[in-house]
C-alpha cells in the first residue's frame, strides 16, 4: 500500500517530466528533421502509470 509520501513523490516526478517535455519541444523538433528521437514520450508514460496505480 503506497503512502501519501510516495504518491506525492510520484506526482511530483510526473509534473516535472511533463514540464521538461514541454520545455526541450524546440530540441525535439531540430533532432527528429535530423532523424533522431527523443524518447521523453517513455518516461512520462511510465510515470503516469506510476502514479495512476497509487491512486
Amino acid at each position: 500500500m503506497p503512502t501519501r509520501i510516495h504518491r506525492a513523490i510520484l506526482f511530483a516526478l510526473y509534473q516535472t517530466s511533463v514540464a521538461a517535455s514541454i520545455l526541450l519541444l524546440p530540441l525535439a523538433i531540430l533532432t527528429r528533421q535530423l532523424g533522431v528521437t527523443l524518447p521523453a514520450h517513455k518516461i512520462v508514460q511510465k510515470l503516469e502509470y506510476a502514479y495512476d496505480a497509487t491512486a
